[in-house]
């Protein structure tokens, strides 16, 4: 098993635990996106990198009975994530599946529409991804996905890691590593898009806010998201563990209202691209 699936796994309980708060938080770059690919209905829509199932499940109201949403993900525990909650939305046209987004096992043009809400960046091989979408897309079939902006622009997932690295108890991610910040810049993903055939591209900005009712909810919610923290948190000491807690806190105070509540900044990029008519 990749490292990279290794960790999927391991934090799906955790995201799955999180679902309905990261949605709450989240709901306007899927819905965006799914806005912005115009699902119709009869259509067959792939979903890679589904997670929880969110952004698609939401797509999946829009193809009828006669269309199909491919809910997928690598991660078996991310699939079983989306496919409970498609259960309790009695969400009939939908067929979940485990798949790579590298090598995805479907015919080539086999599908109208492709969705992958934070998934690209997190794959090895995000060019590869790409290519990929593309031969599985009918002519003028459409992507819409979202990767995450620059690490600046995204303090609420950046914090922690950054006081890790400089107590010495992380090591600095390698800069092409997948990670959440990978493709950040907006000219890395329209020459990515490109390289891969797209016809036309559209990017646009989404800002996301993060709210938590207290810095004891945003540390367990980054504890169940975050492979990266959970693991760093596993190696510490409880000493440790508690500076490293502590330190954090400390690092949002800016972002601390007086009654505890936090409010921190984030910025998405939702991409749209299309396949030439043929």
């Amino acid at each position: 098993m990749s490292d990279s699936l290794t960790a999927w796994e391991a934090v799906s309980n955790g995201w799955d635990r999180r679902r309905a708060l990261v949605w709450e938080m989240s709901h306007e770059v899927g819905e965006r996106l799914v806005d912005a690919l115009d699902p119709q209905p009869g259509e067959t829509i792939l979903e890679l990198a589904c997670g929880p199932g969110d952004t698609g499940l939401t797509a999946a109201a829009r193809l009828g009975p006669s269309g199909r949403l491919l809910s997928t993900d690598f991660a078996e525990g991310m699939v079983a994530a989306a496919r409970r909650r498609s259960a309790e939305l009695g969400l009939t046209n939908v067929e979940h599946r485990v798949v790579d987004g590298q090598a995805i096992a479907l015919p080539d043009v086999s599908v109208d529409g492709v969705l992958c809400r934070w998934g690209y960046m997190l794959m090895p091989d995000p060019a590869q991804a790409l290519r990929e979408t593309w031969r599985v897309l009918r002519p003028s079939g459409r992507v819409a996905f979202s990767v995450w902006a620059d690490v600046r622009d995204n303090p609420w997932a950046a914090v922690a890691g950054k006081v890790a690295i400089d107590l010495g108890w992380a090591t600095p991610p390698e800069p092409d590593a997948p990670g959440p910040f990978r493709l950040g810049e907006a000219e890395r993903v329209r020459a990515l898009v490109e390289a891969a055939g797209f016809a036309s591209h559209e990017i646009e900005d989404v800002v996301v806010t993060w709210r938590y009712e207290s810095f004891d909810e945003y540390w367990e919610t980054s504890r169940d998201l975050s492979f990266s923290l959970a693991t760093t948190l596993l190696t510490l000491g409880k000493p440790d563990a508690e500076r490293l807690r502590e330190l954090t806190e400390q690092a949002l105070g800016s972002f601390t209202a007086a009654d505890g509540t936090l409010t921190i900044p984030g910025l998405t990029r939702n991409v749209l691209a299309r396949k030439a008519a043929g």
